[in-house]
């Protein structure tokens, strides 16, 4: 696991860039900044991205109808009709991902009841692509819990923004218990399934609330907004402008790719009073992939 010092920047050319043109964002549309990694593993969630035009800017009264409408229940597919392993597989799954790891068997448990639940309910939601229990183990639960690794997060607030089946929010929450997390989503039935899961497990620390998170963050402030395989840099930070004193802290979890990324959207992070600050790479086990965590300063953690 490489932990690089603050302020890393990649500044050295990236081949993915080659097809880039121009001025870069300007011309790309925001699809075409997504990890390749962050759309096939990740599961890319619905709603809670920014405005499609660039130069509305914050003061455009007319982009709030360009917005991308609320994924509707009705929209929403259900996954794959597999049979969910049993818990003691998954269970099994989670020992190997976290061979290397200094946690818990408890948190283990924990993890692995919240996979079997998930896997089930993906048959009638469509919660997640991933199915293999390994790929589970370490794309969704190692993944997401090695933020509370590389940063702390004990005794502040945290927004996961468009947290899906409850990644990485839940993983978090289980894993830092003076830790309070609220999980946000635009799809009411994975919010109502991560509710559940929240009575089921018995996690205190955190909450679900089905809406946008620029709406609730409108009259909510927190420590950290933590987004996942939900849109480019660009986007992200464009989905919090009208509420970046909300916030303290962005961070962004990310595949390989992460420099093209921040260097597309870095104009537009600038503008908004963004700052990255730190940026720590890790590497899934036997090579399913690497990671990158990005950690924005906010205007509303520079007293801006």
């Amino acid at each position: 696991m490489k932990r690089p010092s603050p302020k890393q920047r990649d500044s050295a050319p990236d081949p993915e860039d080659e097809d880039l043109r121009g001025e870069g964002e300007e011309d790309l549309d925001p699809e075409d900044l997504l990890d390749a990694a962050d759309l096939d593993d990740l599961d890319e969630e619905e709603g809670d991205d920014g405005d499609e035009d660039a130069e509305g800017g914050e003061d455009d009264e007319e982009a709030p109808a360009r917005r991308k409408k609320k994924a509707s229940d009705e929209d929403e597919p259900p996954g794959p009709d597999v049979p969910a392993p049993p818990t003691k597989k998954l269970r099994a799954a989670l020992e190997w991902a976290f061979q290397n790891e200094d946690v818990s068997g408890e948190l283990l448990d924990r993890f692995a009841e919240h996979a079997h639940l998930m896997l089930e309910a993906n048959r009638k939601v469509n919660l997640t692509a991933i199915l293999d229990p390994k790929e589970v183990a370490a794309k969704h639960y190692l993944d997401s819990w090695r933020v509370t690794q590389m940063m702390s997060l004990v005794g502040r607030t945290v927004v996961d923004l468009g947290c899906g089946p409850g990644f990485p929010g839940l993983p978090i929450a289980m894993a830092e218990m003076h830790t309070k997390v609220t999980l946000i989503d635009s799809t009411k039935k994975k919010v109502d399934f991560v509710a559940d899961c929240i009575e089921q497990l018995g996690i205190k620390n955190a909450a679900a609330h089905w809406g946008r998170a620029e709406e609730w963050l409108a009259t909510n402030r927190c420590d950290v907004v933590v987004m996942r395989a939900i849109s480019s840099v660009r986007e992200n930070v464009r989905t919090l402008r009208k509420v970046r004193h909300s916030l303290k802290d962005l961070v962004m979890l990310k595949g390989a790719s992460w420099s093209r990324e921040v260097r597309a959207g870095e104009r537009e992070a600038e503008r908004l009073g963004f700052t990255l600050d730190t940026v720590l790479e890790h590497e899934l086990p036997e090579e399913l992939g690497k990671r990158a965590i990005l950690i924005y300063r906010a205007p509303g953690g520079q007293g801006l």
